[in-house]
């Protein structure tokens, strides 16, 4: 996912997993960081932390002259993708669907990781990378194909095993037992209905957001045309209250605000703040799984080197690292090479 330098990727992860620490100890129900606010038990949640990095950070880090005046409003047949358009999309979908749906599969929230992943994938596999940020069909398809697929694979854990993966998929596991279903390996011979309505309840979904969006693309366009003057305190005051209604917390909003002013400042210093991020939505569960294997273990770290697949996984870990600094060391050699060039021809001239 590094868009900079691994060492500003690294680090923006590790700071990720430091805000993951906040809240109750799942282990000992002490509190942990709160700055003894109750609000912040349950965690800094992803909403404010998000909003915030990417909505308020964006709006305060972009220039009012930036903004553009002419806003033109598309006709329906010009949304349709052209056939450049589906060569260069093509094989981002099939990519951001196959790897969403793995993700999806994980617990967590994996609509956010799988986005993340499927741009960084595209970046790193596109041979003109210095065109996302700037329109690439690729930086869009392949995101959003993710993001539905992850949605998608979401629902295989909580059908199949009745394990939720996320918060939605609780929630429905939640009304499903209040009618008496349980979901599971018993789910399609028991309630056969259930199940494929499911299924058909996510074409059906699709079909609307298409029969919505189309055709209303030019209502959403003319929301460009407002002055920035007032769609920049509009989109601040939106920010503001969907942070607020998710929890009903008035913490989550000074959270987005704060976090905000550090989106700002992450972009003037050229840090990427997606791994910050991922580091906050996967904290929880390293957290938990490195303790239970220390449990497991008498608190012998050796167990992470003893079992086939976790040293596999740390090695597959360190050769990735180990690539990326020797990438660093060589592009400072060939720096030092092409200075040293560039004098020695002055000396000569």
């Amino acid at each position: 996912m590094s868009s900079s330098s691994l060492v500003r990727t690294l680090l923006m992860a590790c700071i990720g997993l430091l805000l993951g620490m906040v809240g109750i100890d799942n282990m000992t129900g002490h509190f942990r960081y709160s700055f003894d606010l109750a609000e912040l038990g349950d965690g800094i949640g992803i909403v404010p932390v998000a909003v915030g990095l990417f909505g308020l950070g964006e709006i305060l880090s972009t220039p009012s002259h930036t903004v553009v005046g002419k806003v033109i409003t598309p006709k329906l047949r010009e949304l349709l993708p052209n056939r450049k358009e589906w060569r260069e999309s093509i094989m981002p979908i099939a990519r951001g669907s196959v790897l969403g749906f793995i993700i999806g599969i994980i617990p967590g929230s994996a609509h956010i990781i799988s986005s993340f992943l499927s741009y960084a994938l595209e970046r790193r596999v596109s041979k003109h990378p210095e065109e996302f940020g700037h329109g690439a069909v690729a930086g869009v398809a392949g995101p959003e194909s993710a993001n539905n697929s992850a949605s998608t694979g979401a629902f295989v854990p909580m059908l199949a095993l009745g394990i939720p993966t996320g918060p939605i998929t609780a929630v429905l596991m939640g009304a499903l037992m209040v009618q008496g279903v349980n979901s599971g390996p018993q789910l399609v011979t028991e309630h056969p209905d259930v199940f494929w309505g499911f299924v058909a309840s996510m074409y059906v979904g699709n079909l609307m957001l298409l029969a919505l969006n189309l055709p209303l693309v030019g209502l959403f366009v003319t929301v460009l045309r407002i002055p920035y003057a007032y769609l920049y305190p509009l989109i601040i005051v939106f920010c503001i209250v969907g942070v607020y209604e998710v929890s009903h917390s008035i913490v989550d909003v000074y959270i987005m605000l704060i976090m905000g002013v550090l989106g700002y400042a992450l972009r003037k210093f050229a840090f990427d703040p997606a791994p910050l991020v991922l580091g906050l939505v996967i904290a929880p569960l390293f957290e938990q799984s490195l303790r239970q294997s220390l449990i497991m273990s008498n608190g012998d770290y050796l167990i992470f080197f003893s079992r086939p697949i976790s040293l596999g996984l740390l090695i597959t870990c360190a050769i990735m690292l180990g690539l990326s600094a020797l990438t660093f060391v060589l592009k400072r050699k060939n720096w030092r090479d092409k200075l040293a060039e560039a004098e020695a021809g002055e000396i000569e001239t």
